[in-house]
C-alpha cells in the first residue's frame, strides 16, 4: 500500500497526541508534555515544509488547499507557477552553495509577495515554486509584474572566491481556478502550461492561461522536471 506524507503526518500526530493525552491523564510533569508537543509540531513541520527554504512543500500546499475547499467557502483563486530561468547556470558555474543561496533568497522574496496578496507560497521541486492566493482581479497584473521584477533583483551568493552578486529571472504562468478545483489537476496544471509558454518566449516574463491553451510544441532545454520523473516512477502521467 502506498502511504502518502499526509497519512504519515496524520499517524505521527495521532500517536504523539495520544501520548500527550495519556501523560496528562496520569498527571505527568509539564516539561515532558511540553517536549512532546514540541516534537509533534516539529514532525508536522518537517512533513509539510521544504527544509532548505522554509516554504511549504507540495504536501503542505495541498493541505492548505484542502482546508480551504473543506471550509465550504467557494471562491476563485489564482495559481502561479514560477520556474527560474538561469538557476542551472548559477549552480553549475559557482557551485551548490551558491545555488542554495539563490534558492533561499528567491524563496524569501516569493513568500513575502505571496503574503502581501493574502496567499501561500511553496517550493515544489528544484527551482520551481508556486503561489496560491485569493483572486483579486484589480491587482492581478500588478502581482504578476511585481513578482517578475522582485525575482530579477540581484542576489549575493557564496562562491569559491568569495561572495558574488548574481541575477536570475523567472518564467511565470498564472491560471484562475476555484478553491473547489483539484489543485494539481486543474489550477497548477493550467499554470504549468502558461509557464511553459513564458519559457518558450524567452523567459523573464509572465503569461496568463487562456481557455484552450495547450502545451507548447517542445519542452525546455533542461528535460523532465523532478516531479515529472517521480510521477512516471509511480506509474502516473505520461
Amino acid at each position: 500500500m502506498f502511504t502518502t506524507p499526509v497519512v504519515i503526518a496524520t499517524l505521527v500526530a495521532a500517536t504523539l497526541g495520544a501520548a500527550i493525552g495519556f501523560l496528562i491523564s496520569r498527571g505527568a510533569t509539564r516539561p515532558i508534555i511540553a517536549r512532546l508537543r514540541d516534537e509533534l509540531a516539529d514532525a508536522v513541520w518537517q512533513l509539510t515544509h521544504d527544509p532548505l527554504t522554509g516554504l511549504h512543500n507540495r504536501t503542505g500546499l495541498q493541505a492548505i488547499h484542502n482546508a480551504t475547499a473543506a471550509s465550504g467557502q467557494h471562491r476563485q483563486m489564482i495559481a502561479v507557477l514560477i520556474d527560474l530561468d538561469l538557476f542551472k547556470q548559477v549552480n553549475d558555474t559557482y557551485g551548490h552553495d551558491a545555488g542554495d543561496d539563490l534558492l533561499k533568497a528567491t524563496a524569501t522574496r516569493i513568500g513575502q509577495l505571496a503574503a502581501l496578496y493574502g496567499g501561500q507560497a511553496a517550493r515544489l521541486s528544484g527551482d520551481e515554486f508556486t503561489i496560491i492566493a485569493p483572486l483579486d482581479t484589480d491587482r492581478l497584473d500588478q502581482m504578476a509584474l511585481l513578482l517578475t521584477s522582485v525575482i530579477a533583483e540581484p542576489i549575493e551568493v557564496r562562491a569559491d572566491d568569495g561572495p558574488i552578486t548574481v541575477r536570475t529571472t523567472a518564467s511565470i504562468g498564472l491560471a484562475v481556478g476555484s478553491s473547489t478545483d483539484l489543485l494539481e489537476g486543474v489550477a497548477l496544471h493550467y499554470a504549468d502550461i502558461a509557464m511553459y509558454h513564458a519559457k518558450q518566449q524567452g523567459g523573464d516574463r509572465y503569461v496568463f492561461h487562456r481557455p484552450g491553451m495547450a502545451m507548447p510544441g517542445y519542452r525546455p532545454r533542461r528535460g523532465p522536471r523532478l516531479r515529472d520523473r517521480r510521477r512516471n516512477q509511480n506509474g502516473r502521467g505520461a
